[in-house]
């Protein structure tokens, strides 16, 4: 009974999470409030601050003084969940017609933030380090949710730390190179079916944790065509974590009881690497067009395996080695922004994106619930100084309606419809020395 809660187990927690990030899967598009404003549309070609660490390291170049920049994203997501029926285990392990509550505010708001310092050494060669998170976030499921069996609470968060350098080599051409260092933590908890009672109800808890550090990195071109006009590409590579970690086992009865404790759990997971390409285009004096698309490479997600060590009790064999199936696919993201500089002071912003979801209409499950999103963003900018840059966003999300239909013998079913909305707003500040 337990085999199939913990076939989700680690990997689930590490590798999942809402579907509310302001990009495709577990990632999240957070790393720059100014592009944020314009649903992050020329994300490798702008280079207008110290963030383009993180969007194109080469754009360094385009930075003439040394400076900082820091801020914060805010997320705050809804679900309409309808269209709902779900069972327990099976009528001979105690199952049958469950009962629950769906009401579609399992995301907390979640903050996201972000710093970054770029200093030029010479006409040349630019350094700079960037902290920020490009994976996570979280979700928790009212405690009588009618799909518990399948979801419950999940944390994903990815800290990443990129010291980098930029080379321009003429007037036109500049390259970046940053290794990242990466933190990656999770946790995961869910609800487990207690056959000796009635359906529904004494459940048991799963939940299982783990972290890993690993290293990547991110390098990028930029070509100005001319003063007014660029382009811009970036390569984030895969990243490999060989995450270690526990699963927890507990609830009453003596079924539950015989596999009831805590066992060592290790797992691979892979995070996908993925090219953005961008243009920006100063069309004059005031207005300024971007855009761009991102690919990234979701498909390495095929499976999740476990491995799990010290099982005891009636499942010791069927948890020594664990395998899922995921079968995401590749995905693109496109996106087309607009700015106007009002004076030198203020600066407003608008952009459109249009993101694919990786997940299938098969193995979709109450954890991701994810479908392909279309974002619209406001910002402005203003500086008050020429040593100061304050930078508002504003993004609202909107899924498609997405089917949810769920079935394995040990937890039963759960099938509904999810309409996922999603609105964030951030905030940053830039200091020229």
């Amino acid at each position: 009974m337990n085999t199939r809660i913990l076939r989700t187990g680690l990997a689930i927690a590490i590798a999942s999470t809402s579907s509310y990030s302001l990009a495709s899967g577990f990632a999240l598009n957070e790393q720059s409030i100014a592009g944020m404003g314009m649903s992050f549309a020329g994300r490798s070609s702008s280079a207008e601050d110290a963030s383009t660490v993180f969007g194109n390291p080469a754009g360094m170049a385009r930075i003439k003084r040394e400076q900082v920049n820091f801020g914060v994203a805010a997320i705050h997501a809804k679900s309409s969940i309808s269209n709902t029926s779900s069972t327990t285990a099976p009528a001979a392990l105690g199952g049958g017609a469950n009962g629950g509550s769906n009401d579609g505010d399992m995301v907390p708001t979640t903050g996201v933030p972000m710093g970054y310092y770029v200093k030029p050494l010479d006409e040349k060669v630019a350094f700079g380090v960037g902290i920020y998170v490009p994976f996570g976030l979280a979700t928790e499921y009212e405690s009588g949710f009618q799909g518990r069996y399948f979801a419950d609470k999940s944390y994903v968060r990815v800290i990443t730390v990129q010291p980098t350098l930029s080379y321009r080599f003429n007037d036109k051409l500049s390259v970046g190179f940053g290794p990242t260092f990466n933190h990656i933590e999770g946790e995961l908890s869910s609800s487990l079916t207690n056959p000796f009672g009635p359906a529904g109800a004494n459940d048991g808890k799963v939940k299982v944790k783990g972290d890993d550090v690993a290293v990547g990195f991110n390098a990028g071109v930029l070509y100005e065509f001319t003063p007014q006009t660029r382009v811009g590409v970036t390569y984030r590579s895969r990243v490999k974590y060989e995450l270690e970690g526990d699963t927890r086992v507990s609830g009453p009865g003596p079924a539950i009881a015989t596999s009831a404790g805590k066992y060592d759990a290790a797992l691979d997971v892979t995070t996908p690497e993925s090219v953005d390409m961008s243009f920006t285009h100063e069309l004059n004096d005031a207005w300024t067009l971007y855009a761009g698309s991102t690919w990234t490479r979701w498909s390495r997600f095929k499976e999740l395996r476990i491995e799990n060590e010290g099982v005891g009790g009636a499942f010791a064999g069927s948890l020594g080695t664990i395998v899922e199936e995921q079968e995401w696919h590749d995905t693109w993201a496109h996106a087309v922004g607009l700015a106007y500089k009002v004076n030198p002071q203020w600066v407003l912003r608008t952009g459109l994106a249009i993101d694919q979801t990786p997940t299938n209409n098969t193995d979709r499950s109450p954890r991701i619930p994810s479908g392909d999103r279309t974002i619209f963003s406001l910002g402005a900018g203003w500086s008050p100084t020429e040593d100061m840059t304050v930078d508002v966003a504003y993004s609202y999300l909107k899924e498609e309606d997405v089917e949810v239909n769920r079935s394995t013998p040990a937890r039963g079913s759960y099938n509904a419809t999810y309409k996922n909305s999603a609105h964030g707003l951030g905030a940053s500040l830039t200091y020229r020395f």
